[in-house]
């Protein structure tokens, strides 16, 4: 299972940003936020770009996920990795930490380790969208309704290495979420 951690880790660190931005000449990490995820290469490089790197950064906590099932480690162990995936894309250790915001993986992992969570999460995005006009402010919605849920169906247990994810994931969206709430709400 320490083999499986440690995957998961590095496998996270494999920066799909990072490689279409090499492919298309562009050093993301360098542009616009410097981040390395899907929005910054969408915003930098084109919408292409963004599905491209949101669908292989969703794919390696998908991956991760897979590989806890099909070497049937516990329910767990398999949330354990998945923030391990999450760590490794907001922390990779060959860029000196400086990774991605890591929804997209976060995404990945949820879809397929607790879809019931995933839909909670989808569907309080999608509610609460029209009102905010924020994916980042619509994501705090739908990171509660997957923590609300979980403790309603008493899956904390298993599922609190995710739950420890969404903090991290939060925090590092904080400047983010304070300048949309700034451009929704006005600085109040």
């Amino acid at each position: 299972m320490l083999f499986y951690f440690l995957f998961s880790y590095l496998f996270g660190t494999l920066m799909t940003a990072w490689l279409i931005g090499k492919w298309k000449g562009v050093d993301l990490s360098k542009e616009r936020s410097g981040n390395l995820g899907a929005r910054n290469a969408g915003a930098v490089i084109g919408k292409s770009a963004f599905l491209l790197t949101f669908l292989g950064d969703a794919g390696k906590g998908a991956l991760v996920v897979f590989a806890g099932f099909y070497f049937n480690f516990p329910l767990w162990a398999v949330a354990i990795a998945g923030l391990l995936a999450v760590l490794g894309h907001l922390f990779p250790f060959w860029l000196r930490g400086r990774g991605g915001k890591g929804i997209s993986v976060f995404l990945g992992v949820t879809f397929f380790l607790t879809p019931e969570l995933f839909l909670a999460m989808f569907v309080m995005f999608i509610a609460f969208y029209p009102f905010f006009k924020s994916a980042t402010l619509c994501m705090l919605s739908a990171f509660t309704a997957f923590i609300v849920l979980a403790a309603v169906l008493h899956v904390i247990p298993v599922v609190w290495p995710l739950i420890l994810a969404i903090i991290i994931i939060v925090y590092k969206h904080r400047f983010d979420i304070e300048q949309s709430y700034i451009r929704r709400f006005g600085n109040t």
